[in-house]
């Protein structure tokens, strides 16, 4: 059986890594590209989102096409409270959490009675549901989404300044990259581990998978919906086609890229395809081209991702 035992950080790059993030707003404005802090701000929040989707499908081996729905359901939470007058980020990410993981939790307890295809279509399903439903009502917006006029207050910082809300999405997306690994270290994620390698054999040791395969789901919708809250408080803006089937399909690119089943995979992977589609955007039109080919590249020579192209360390063999 393959199984994650243990998932190390070797604390040394990670440091490296993470001091180069920190900089990273600084060196932006002294070279004229604030730009870029948005940018980079908007990179960890997929990074985040990604990660999650990577929970379920690199950890669980849940393969699941409707991902996006629980980023919808945490950034119109947050526009809504937010259009009532809430705008403590205290109460809206985790309104957002809350949302997102109740809509994973029905979802979830459904979809997970079947398995393969049936599976990755019965998501898709519903995440179109939820989809149609919020095109349908107009207190959503319909099509036209909602627009926030501010960002949320955390009271102590201005979410206001590009810096600020870089440096609190980073401090987010660290603490979800520890709780992960620690998830996935703990007898819960071993346990989820041995499901995606052999579920009867699980079964039949007596491991009560359905509801192990239903809490992962949930958390990892939980998380996916604070990814989703923190889009719309970077954006201010919030429009139904963060539900629609194509952003799901892009969170599964960016597992693959990155690799599924690696630790970091979901933060490579957002990088890589947020970085290359900036690159060349501006160029071409025929972008989604330049991102197949990108794809098929990964597959073929780095079938492991990014994150396998990277030294041995960090995620399971």
């Amino acid at each position: 059986m393959r199984d994650t035992l243990y998932i190390p950080l070797r604390p040394w790059p990670t440091l490296a890594a993470v001091a180069m993030l920190a900089l990273l707003p600084v060196v932006a404005i002294a070279v004229g590209q604030p730009f870029y802090v948005v940018f980079a701000t908007r990179v960890l929040i997929y990074a985040l989102i990604a990660s999650s989707l990577n929970l379920l499908i690199g950890y669980v081996g849940l393969v699941s096409f409707g991902h996006a729905a629980f980023v919808g359901a945490g950034a119109y939470t947050v526009a809504v409270l937010m259009s009532a007058g809430i705008v403590s980020a205290w109460l809206l990410w985790p309104a957002a959490i809350v949302v997102a993981a109740l809509l994973a939790l029905l979802i979830g307890a459904i979809s997970l009675r079947t398995r393969g295809v049936y599976f990755i279509m019965i998501t898709l399903a519903f995440a179109q549901m939820v989809y149609y439903l919020v095109v349908s009502l107009r207190v959503l917006g319909s099509d036209d989404g909602l627009t926030l006029d501010t960002r949320p207050s955390l009271g102590f910082l201005a979410l206001d300044r590009d810096t600020n809300f870089y440096s609190v999405m980073l401090a987010i997306l660290l603490a979800a990259l520890l709780a992960m690994r620690a998830l996935l270290n703990a007898p819960l994620g071993r346990a989820l581990q041995g499901i995606r390698d052999n579920e009867t054999r699980m079964e039949a040791i007596g491991f009560p998978t359905y509801r192990l395969k239903l809490l992962a789901f949930v958390i990892a919708g939980a998380a996916a919906g604070l990814g989703g809250g923190l889009l719309a408080s970077l954006n201010g803006l919030v429009g139904p086609n963060l539900l629609h089937w194509p952003e799901s399909g892009v969170l599964m690119i960016m597992v693959i890229l990155g690799g599924a089943g690696r630790l970091l995979g979901g933060i490579l992977g957002a990088a890589a395809l947020l970085i290359v589609q900036e690159a060349i955007a501006g160029q071409t039109i025929h972008w989604p081209l330049a991102i197949g080919v990108v794809l098929l590249a990964v597959v073929l020579f780095a079938p492991q991702g990014l994150s396998g192209l990277m030294r041995r360390g960090d995620a399971a063999p």
